[in-house]
């Protein structure tokens, strides 16, 4: 009777063995299908993934998984035809899965902003913020060739003597394209109203990304600004002001000088607003913590090329007129620590015979220093110490004449010429800035480049207009600090007429000791925004 028992035991275990086999080689087989699955979404274009995506509850949650990182995807192209170009690099961009947050493009004057935000609204959709702005160059991978191209707008001369014409090559644009989850993100206008002071708009301006980011989030203050002046305005007070505004840690980067067109949202109200009616300054791209969703930590790194060099003395401003109807300023001086007053003509002379040694004539700039009280809305005014540059436009026998205004009698500064040695040592510098987010990531992580590793996932560069090839030597000489250190991360750029940046400073014209003197706006610069991402911790 035993055997029988023993016979049905061993076979009992046989059974519970073979259906344990069978249901472990299930569930293997399908934890490979859905890995099969997500493998295929994951290849899919956006359309076809979105797509994909309402089939099922099963499907919507792989997609979701393959989406739980945030992305940046750009792309350039230099295409004649607008809506040829904005179809390669819209083909590009959604190439692969993405959920479009914001949308920015860059075009040159060929290009009609309007026209550009129609066909990109078309594409991408009608309900996120896009900003179509005009750039004096780009920066990207070309759409079709996938090669990395810095491009400045210029001119291209044909033919000899008279028969020769001059044909500017101005089309083409870069296309940034952003899915940002745990962010929130809004274009907000700096509205200019007929008869009240810069100050107060400013003010407004201030109050309305305030109340946007408190909106949104539990903070009042976003995690960073991508900011966009019109092309006739001195964006000088407004940085100063954003700049005493809001916490150290908050990233602005920005040209101060483009046309644009763009999208703005009001609740369910998507409005289409334009530079060229006269009573917009700028538009804010603005990045706001999402408090109803949170998939990890998104961080703003930036960094900055500086492209200049001082000469000369120091100088006290001795008498100062503003002329608004050009927005400049004329002035006379004294070397610092004499009574003599000096005019333009004097002082150019001098500064000149410095520069003898160099073989092109640089541009030259002042960069004066600022003691002011500055406030916003009705608080108290404090104390600030900022450096403003001006443009060197020329002197006589009466005045040194310099662009924009706000310089005051009293106010020292100091001569600043472009030099493409200066650029290249700085761009050192912020190859090895961009280089310590890799370290970053690793003292933060034991895995190293594991699933908790900080990576950057995207950048965006913003290059004065005199840099580039023409001022190097040599091509893509501003891309290589992000190219060498995060090959095959989407970047994208400009070159722009006035980049901006903060949190920056500088230690120029200062005594040892003293505290850092503000200067979030630069010339001759290359300014860097590097996106990074954290995934939640497994305690978290």
């Amino acid at each position: 009777m035993e055997k029988p028992s023993s016979s049905l035991s061993s076979s009992r275990r046989k059974s519970s063995t073979m259906v344990k086999a069978s249901t472990d080689a299930n569930t293997s087989l399908s934890m490979l299908n859905e890995d099969l699955l997500q493998n295929i979404l994951a290849r899919l274009p956006s359309l076809h993934f979105a797509s994909a995506a309402c089939v099922s509850k099963s499907w919507n949650s792989l997609c979701s998984r393959i989406l739980s990182r945030p992305k940046l995807s750009s792309a350039i192209s230099l295409n004649p035809s607008l809506p040829d170009a904005v179809n390669e690099v819209v083909h590009k961009v959604l190439s692969e899965p993405i959920r479009p947050h914001f949308a920015i493009a860059n075009i040159g004057t060929g290009f009609n902003t309007a026209k550009t935000l129609c066909l990109i609204r078309k594409s991408l959709g009608f309900n996120i913020p896009v900003i179509v702005t005009v750039a004096n160059g780009i920066m990207g991978r070309d759409a079709v060739t996938d090669e990395f191209k810095e491009v400045k707008w210029g001119a291209l001369f044909s033919g000899f003597g008279e028969e020769s014409y001059t044909r500017f090559i101005n089309e083409g644009l870069v296309l940034t394209v952003g899915y940002l989850p745990g962010l929130k993100v809004e274009a907000l206008p700096l509205r200019r109203p007929t008869k009240t002071s810069q100050a107060t708009w400013v003010d407004n301006f201030i109050k309305d990304i305030k109340e946007y980011s408190a909106s949104v989030s539990s903070s009042p203050f976003p995690v960073g600004i991508i900011l966009f002046g019109e092309a006739s305005s001195d964006m000088k007070l407004v940085l100063e002001k954003l700049d005493h505004a809001m916490p150290m840690d908050m990233v602005i980067v920005g040209d101060e000088r483009g046309s644009f067109d763009f999208v703005h949202k009001s609740g369910n109200d998507s409005r289409i607003i334009c530079s060229k009616k006269g009573n917009i300054e700028a538009v804010a791209l603005v990045f706001a913590q999402d408090r109803d969703r949170s998939l990890g930590t998104i961080r703003f790194h930036v960094a900055l090329s500086n492209g200049v060099s001082t000469v000369g003395p120091r100088y006290k401003a001795a008498s100062v007129k503003s002329n608004n109807a050009d927005c400049s300023t004329w002035l006379t001086a004294r070397r610092e620590g004499q009574q003599e007053n000096l005019d333009g003509q004097s002082i150019l002379l001098d500064i000149n015979n410095l520069l003898d040694n160099h073989i092109e004539s640089p541009d030259l700039y002042i960069g004066v220093i600022k003691h002011r009280k500055l406030s916003t809305g009705a608080e108290k005014p404090m104390p600030r110490t900022c450096i403003a540059y001006h443009g060197v436009v020329g002197g006589d026998e009466e005045y040194l004449y310099v662009d924009g205004i706000g310089i005051k009698t009293g106010d020292i500064f100091q001569f600043y010429y472009s030099d493409p040695n200066t650029a290249l040592a700085s761009l050192t510098k912020v190859h090895d800035a961009l280089k310590s987010i890799h370290l970053e990531k690793n003292s933060k992580s034991s895995k190293g480049d594991g699933d908790n590793a900080t990576n950057v996932f995207g950048g965006i560069v913003f290059a004065c207009y005199g840099r580039g090839e023409s001022f190097f030597g040599r091509h893509n000489v501003d891309s290589s600090p992000f190219l060498e250190n995060f090959p095959g991360v989407p970047v994208s750029g400009i070159f722009c007429g006035g980049e901006m940046v903060r949190p920056c400073t500088t230690v120029i014209g200062q005594c040892e000791g003293a505290s850092p003197i503000s200067c979030c706006l630069h010339v001759y610069s290359t300014v860097y925004l590097a996106m990074s991402y954290t995934p939640p911790s497994v305690e978290d």
